[in-house]
C-alpha cells in the first residue's frame, strides 16, 4: 500500500480524497491509501481525512504519495519540497511555469528513484478520443484550434501555460509542433485575454492555436482542421465513459508506481510533457517582445 497526502483542498483535490477514498474496484488505484490532506487554510477533517502540516506530511514513514492540487504558480516548490523528501507526486498540468524548472525536477525524481506524474485528464475525455480516432491516418492540411472560457483567476499563469491542455491535443494529434509567431492581446481592466500562437508540424503544415479567456465566455473547444479528404469542425460528441476521467488518472499512477508501466511508454509521456513546456516558453517569450 501506498499511503498518500493530497495538497490543496479545491475540487481537484477534494476528488483526489473521494477516489482514493473508493477505488475501481480491481484496478491498481486499490493500493492508494490517503493519510492526510494540506491546506493553507485551517479546516475540520474532509470526508474523514484530517489536516497536517507540510512539514509533518514530509517526515511521516507512512505517506509515500503526494498529489499536488494547487494553484499553477505553486506546483513546482510542492513538487520539489516532496521529490526531495523521496516521495512520489502526482501534480496538476501544468507541472511548472517553466521547461527548464520541469527537467530539473525530472532529473530529481530520477535521482530519489521515484515517479513524478502530471496530470493529463483532457487526453482521458471521450470527446478527445473519438477526435483522435478521427485524425488517425489523415494527412492534415492546416488547422484551428480556438479555445474559449472565463477569465483566469490569479495563480494560473500565462495562458500558454494555464491552457497546455489544449496544445496537448494538438501534439497528441499532429507530433511535434515548432513556433513561428505568437500574439498576446489583453484588457486587463475587463479581465479579458486573447493569445494567438502560430505554430508548425514536423511537416511544415500551419496550425492555429488560440486560447480566449474573459468573463461571460463560453467554455467551447472551435476547431478547424483540414485534411487531404474531409474537414472536421467540430469535436466529435461521445457518450460519457464508464470510469471518471480523475479516476482512469489515479489507475494510470497508480500503475506507475506499481511498476506496471513499460519504460518506453514513460519516457515518451516524459518527452511529450516537455515539449509542450518548452513550446509554451518559446509562445510566453515571442508575446512578449
Amino acid at each position: 500500500m501506498f499511503g498518500a497526502v493530497v495538497v490543496g483542498i479545491g475540487t481537484a483535490g477534494w476528488v483526489r480524497i473521494r477516489d482514493m477514498l473508493a477505488p475501481l474496484p480491481g484496478s491498481p488505484a486499490e493500493k492508494l491509501n490517503v493519510r492526510a490532506f494540506i491546506s493553507r487554510r485551517k479546516l475540520d477533517s474532509q470526508q474523514g481525512v484530517s489536516q497536517v502540516t507540510a512539514e509533518e506530511a514530509v517526515s511521516r514513514e507512512d505517506i509515500q504519495v503526494a498529489f499536488i492540487c494547487t494553484e499553477n504558480v505553486l506546483h513546482e516548490e510542492n513538487i520539489r519540497t516532496f521529490l526531495q523528501a523521496g516521495k512520489h507526486v502526482c501534480v496538476e498540468y501544468p507541472m511548472t511555469m517553466n521547461y527548464k524548472a520541469a527537467l530539473e525536477l525530472w532529473n530529481l525524481a530520477q535521482e530519489k528513484g521515484v515517479i513524478l506524474h502530471e496530470e493529463h485528464i483532457e487526453l482521458l475525455t471521450e470527446d478527445y478520443k473519438e477526435l483522435k480516432r478521427e485524425v488517425e491516418g489523415k494527412l492534415l492540411q492546416e488547422g484551428t484550434l480556438h479555445f474559449t472560457g472565463g477569465a483566469l483567476k490569479p495563480g494560473f499563469g500565462f495562458p500558454a501555460f494555464s491552457g497546455i491542455a489544449r496544445l496537448t491535443w494538438l501534439v497528441e494529434l499532429f507530433g511535434e509542433l515548432s513556433v513561428t509567431a505568437a500574439t498576446m492581446e489583453e484588457d486587463s481592466g475587463n479581465n479579458y485575454c486573447k493569445m494567438t500562437a502560430k505554430l508548425l508540424t514536423s511537416d511544415d503544415r500551419p496550425l492555429v492555436w488560440i486560447e480566449e479567456r474573459g468573463p461571460g465566455l463560453p467554455w467551447a473547444k472551435n476547431i478547424n482542421f483540414q485534411f487531404d479528404s474531409c474537414t472536421l469542425t467540430e469535436v466529435p460528441p461521445a457518450p460519457r465513459g464508464a470510469v471518471d476521467i480523475f479516476m482512469q488518472d489515479l489507475i494510470h499512477f497508480s500503475a506507475k508506481l506499481a511498476g506496471q508501466v513499460s519504460p518506453g511508454e514513460l519516457h515518451r509521456e516524459k518527452i511529450r510533457i516537455l515539449h509542450c513546456l518548452r513550446l509554451a516558453g518559446n509562445i510566453q517569450q515571442l508575446c512578449k517582445r
